[in-house]
């Protein structure tokens, strides 16, 4: 196995943490106006992510900073061709971000319900766009001989990718729904497994759709294998909400993050970038990458960071690992 096959294999891994842990957060984001009573039950659910919500979003800068250093190419190709929904995300991760520092710092009703607007819709689009990106990435994109992206944003906004953004969006909502019931107490615990109830069924609609799609045009052996994990986990899921079991029901929505994004890896592999206009003009993992020289020093560097910044990371949880309600709010603000 070569480095760069190696490397295609941790930039994968990255992505599914970021949508494991940026997932039920940007879930909870969007359950602040759907599942909330009033401010006080938007202040717990924002409160459940608080201390972690901008530790999940290292996993985004780690595997855009890896696909820079490891695939050039890739990296150039996928963020000048994806120039704007990948700026809208970032926008909408900076507001996000804005939002939920400044939404306390002033008592005014106008303040609060503009900065909760805000957090609302910047934790609903990226999940939509990523799906977006990822389904243009899976299907093919106009990339032409010099490698570069061809075509236009309309040419991004095709069925298949739209339907992948809907199916993130759809399994985002309901693992932050499941995350609240695991973290919450009180009625919006029992409202927070009604809701997961319902938007599983959402998920597992779009989402099978999506996956059969996938592996009926780009699939294999190994990706349907992944497709089977993805339709059991989201099933085991719902079933453990249905009996009270969050713990459970979390960790099976997590898998079914993971075995998506597996997915679509396994079936991109070996290419990163597959042209929609000459197969011999596919970015793969050995025309798009860095030296071997290169790839070996950030293999070293990885090999020591990675496994303190994830000691860290789930330190944090479990310190923050406790269940809050209402009757923890001091006041509605």
């Amino acid at each position: 196995m070569h480095l760069h096959d190696v490397w295609f294999v941790l930039i994968a891994f990255l992505w599914v943490g970021y949508f494991f842990l940026e997932g039920f957060d940007f879930g909870i984001g969007v359950l602040t106006k759907l599942l909330a009573r009033d401010r006080s039950e938007r202040r717990v659910l924002i409160n459940t992510i608080g201390p972690v919500w901008d530790g999940n979003e290292v996993w985004l800068i780690s595997a855009a900073g890896a696909t820079f250093a490891a695939f050039p190419e890739w990296y150039a190709t996928l963020f000048s061709g994806f120039y704007l929904p990948m700026l809208l995300i970032l926008l909408c991760l900076i507001v996000r971000g804005v939002a939920f520092e400044y939404r306390h710092k002033r008592d005014e009703e106008r303040w609060q319900q503009n900065w909760e607007n805000a957090i609302f819709w910047t934790s609903l689009l990226p999940p939509v766009l990523w799906g977006v990106v990822f389904g243009n990435i899976v299907g093919g994109v106009k990339i032409d001989a010099d490698k570069n992206y061809a075509g236009s944003l309309l040419d991004l906004l095709n069925p298949y990718a739209i339907l992948g953004g809907l199916a993130m969006l759809a399994l985002f909502t309901f693992h932050g729904a499941v995350f609240a019931s695991l973290k919450t107490v009180g009625s919006i615990r029992e409202r927070a497994r009604v809701t997961a109830s319902f938007l599983g069924m959402i998920t597992m609609g779009l989402g099978l759709v999506f996956m059969v799609w996938t592996q009926i045009d780009n699939g294999d052996g190994k990706s349907l294998v992944a497709l089977v994990v993805a339709a059991v986990a989201l099933l085991a899921a719902l079933v453990a909400n249905m009996f009270g079991r969050e713990g459970w029901s979390f960790a099976f929505s997590g898998v079914a993050i993971a075995a998506l994004v597996a997915m679509l890896f396994l079936t991109l592999f070996p290419n990163v970038m597959p042209s929609s206009l000459n197969e011999s003009w596919n970015l793969t993992v050995s025309n798009s990458s860095s030296t071997p020289y290169t790839l070996k020093i950030m293999t070293w560097c990885a090999a020591i960071a990675a496994p303190l910044v994830m000691l860290y990371q789930g330190w944090t949880y479990w310190v923050f690992r406790k269940r809050i309600g209402t009757q923890h709010i001091a006041d509605a603000h």
